[in-house]
This record gives structure tokens, C-alpha cells and sequence, in this order.
């Protein structure tokens, strides 16, 4: 995995990785590569959805809406669609957003075999331009860190603005990594003499995985801006990529 600000390759490797081994890409563990992933594997793999599902609606209820019941909710960067089938048993209408055709196709199959057909599946842009209308509930988890953080930061006000009045947000996204210890969470800054040429990837080698800390002053401006008035969060470890869940309404009218 890598850190990196190239934008035009991280939709191309996703997309890669849609065709290739869409389990694994969307939780990397070998165990859901493609040449692993058992009958058994698979339901092991979706099962964790429902209980995502669970703990999402229980904190908002919890910290930001005690009667929250969402009839229309958009899942951005779906994958395979772990999350938009248990969004479908709880929701009117669920659309979900990847930038992978093939992604979204194999989403399409899980869609079908589960019997869900309450679910609206739409190749993403950065200016979300397939999505229409506002949305109860804007969620994503273990997406915005992939993305570069110029066009991630973009995308996530452009969410917001897709939130109907006394909508959820609930956005995961990495501001630092544990191996910054030393510096507090803060990369070091990097010097001309530590840069490298990457070799060109071997044929046949896994694509790309960006793994992109976020400024949090910038995102919390961001909510401040759009109207956020309080917020939610939890932290999130995924293998040393630290992160924070933020749950939140608009409830202001913003700066």
C-alpha cells in the first residue's frame, strides 16, 4: 500500500481491482482473494455488513438522533455492495456509488442473489452527477483513504450538500498513521535526498491500493462551513491507519 497524490490512477486501479479481485480489494485479507474465497468466505464476508449496518444506526441514535429511522441512503464507494444490501432491508431506496464498473456489477449480482431491489447502483464522478434528489442518511467507510486528499476533500462537501434537512452523515476517513509516533501523528516532512524512483510494477502485480491522512482542520471547516453545528466521531485502526468515524447533522446555516 501506498501514499500518494497521483488522482487519475486511483479510479484506474479500482477499477482493476473490480476485475481482478474485488473481495480482496474491498477488505484485504487473503482469505477473500479470489482464488480463496469459499461459499463459506463469502457469507463470512457479507455477514460483517449487517453488523456495520447495526452499529452505525445505533450510534446515531445514540449521540445524534434517538428515533432515526433512514427511508433514502446513499453509500459512497460501495464496493461489491456489502453495506447497500443490509442499507436495502432497512431503507426505502439505497443508492450506491463506486467509480468501477465492475465493482458495481458484481454489486448488481450480490443485489439479485440476496433479493434486495430497492438499490440504485451509479458509476461515481467527483462531482457526483449521476445522483439525484437528498438523502436521509450519506455514509462511506474504508473509502475516502484511497482517494487523493485535493479531490477526497472536494467530494466529501459535495456529500453534505446531499443531505436533506435533519439528514445523518456518517463519513469515515485516515488522519495519520501509527508509525508517526515520534511526531505526534504528523508525517515527517520528506527531503529531496529520500526520494525515489519507483521501478515499474512486475506484470501481473496487484494494482495500487493509495492509503491518504486527511487534515482534519480542514475537514471539520469543511462540516463548520455546511452548517455543522456538533459532531460524533470514534476512532478507527485498520492494520496502523488511524482514522475517525464522524457522525453529524446540519443543523446551522453554515458559514
Amino acid at each position: 500500500m501506498s501514499e500518494s497524490n497521483n488522482g487519475g490512477s486511483t479510479d484506474r486501479a479500482w477499477e482493476e481491482w473490480g476485475r481482478r479481485d474485488p473481495y480482496f480489494g474491498v477488505i484485504t485479507n487473503p482469505k477473500f482473494r479470489r482464488g480463496e474465497l469459499t461459499p463459506e468466505r463469502k457469507r463470512e464476508f457479507f455477514a460483517s455488513g449487517p453488523l456495520h449496518v447495526d452499529w452505525v444506526l445505533a450510534v446515531i441514535r445514540q449521540h445524534i438522533a434517538p428515533d432515526f429511522s433512514p427511508k433514502r441512503v446513499l453509500d459512497f464507494g460501495c464496493g461489491v455492495g456489502r453495506l447497500v444490501v443490509p442499507f436495502a432491508r432497512i431503507a426505502d431506496e439505497v443508492v450506491g456509488l463506486d467509480v468501477s464498473p465492475s465493482m458495481l456489477q458484481e454489486a448488481r449480482v450480490n443485489c439479485e442473489s440476496s433479493e434486495v431491489s430497492n438499490v440504485k447502483l451509479l458509476v461515481s464522478d467527483d462531482t457526483l452527477s449521476r445522483v439525484e434528489g437528498q438523502f436521509d442518511l450519506v455514509h462511506s467507510c474504508i473509502v475516502f483513504q484511497h482517494i487523493p486528499v485535493d479531490r477526497g476533500r472536494a467530494i466529501f462537501s459535495r456529500l453534505l450538500r446531499l443531505l436533506r434537512p435533519g439528514g445523518v452523515a456518517a463519513l469515515q476517513l485516515t488522519y495519520s498513521k501509527a508509525i508517526y509516533a515520534d511526531t505526534h501523528g504528523i508525517a515527517p516532512p520528506a527531503s529531496p535526498s529520500s526520494a525515489t524512483t519507483l521501478p515499474p510494477p512486475r506484470p501481473g502485480a496487484d494494482p495500487e491500493i493509495q492509503m491518504n491522512p486527511y487534515h482534519l482542520n480542514q475537514i471539520l471547516f469543511a462540516m463548520q462551513s455546511h452548517g455543522v453545528q456538533r459532531f460524533y466521531t470514534e476512532f478507527s485502526d485498520h492494520g496502523g491507519e488511524l482514522g475517525v468515524f464522524l457522525f453529524f447533522s446540519v443543523t446551522g446555516p453554515g458559514i
